[in-house]
């Protein structure tokens, strides 16, 4: 199967082990002074390990690989612990488990046949117009996973060439068209600055200096401090080195979007 894995990049490694620690598969270890992945299935594609290494040596790629095992990460550890098999294991934490919620993935859509009056004029896919769909259906138009800004690692293979939607999470809610109207077509990064009480520029503007972003658009609602959302993209893009172009909407609450 095609998945997220690390790869490490053996010329610029220097050996120091700080990936090793920072990795809780026990997925890595020290090949003749080198990093190494040990096997695929220890490897759960969090990326845990990209931010301690000093030398920027590790990144995320999609490619062919075993699926993450947790069964064989736990028996490693047994092993390596030399804890009988059947000693008890203290439930692992929720991060160091591989969990679904934030294992980076490209989520491969097909395409779905819409009529003239249902596509916006800035939608890909082709116009078809003898097989509509049932007026009620709705398509989801995310392309990856995760989607929220403080879970997507900064090294991702579906940042490659793309258009980079950062939408405020309750724009989903207020405006029912969100999905055909802004996600097509785009990758998409959530988030709230008033609950989450993180600065996203910081995030933001490694995604933007790290990957070949070809442009950038903001959905955020009309509340004041949904205003965080398009301040931090534009210091994002101001500490990036790069002249992207930027595009603001900004939804009602009521629905409806603000012109």
């Amino acid at each position: 199967m095609r998945r997220i894995i690390i790869q490490i990049d053996r010329d610029k490694c220097t050996g120091c082990g700080q990936c090793i620690d920072a990795c809780h598969e026990g997925a890595l270890k020290l090949v003749d002074g080198k990093a190494q992945l040990v096997s695929d299935v220890y490897c759960d594609g969090l990326g845990a390990c990209l931010p301690k290494c000093p030398v920027d040596a590790i990144h995320l790629v999609e490619r062919e690989a075993l699926d993450f095992d947790e069964a064989a990460v736990q028996a490693n550890r047994h092993v390596s612990q030399k804890v009988p098999v059947n000693h008890p294991t203290p439930a692992p934490p929720v991060l160091a488990c591989g969990c679904l919620g934030t294992m980076a993935k490209l989520i491969n859509r097909k395409p779905v046949a819409m009529t003239e009056d249902t596509i916006p004029d800035h939608h890909p896919a082709q116009k078809v117009v003898d097989a509509p769909p049932p007026a009620t259906s709705a398509v989801s138009e995310l392309r990856q996973w995760p989607c929220q800004i403080k879970l997507v690692p900064v090294h991702a293979p579906y940042f490659s060439g793309a258009d980079l939607l950062i939408a405020a999470d309750c724009t989903a809610f207020a405006h029912a068209a969100v999905h055909r109207e802004y996600l097509a077509g785009k990758i998409t990064l959530i988030g709230c600055p008033k609950l989450d009480g993180v600065d996203y520029a910081e995030k933001l503007g490694a995604i933007l200096k790290a990957n070949d972003i070809r442009s950038l658009t903001v959905l955020r609602m009309e509340v004041p401090c949904c205003g965080g959302l398009a301040d931090a993209a534009r210091r994002a893009l101001a500490t990036c080195g790069k002249n992207l172009p930027l595009r603001v909407i900004i939804i009602a609450t009521d629905g409806t979007e603000c012109r």
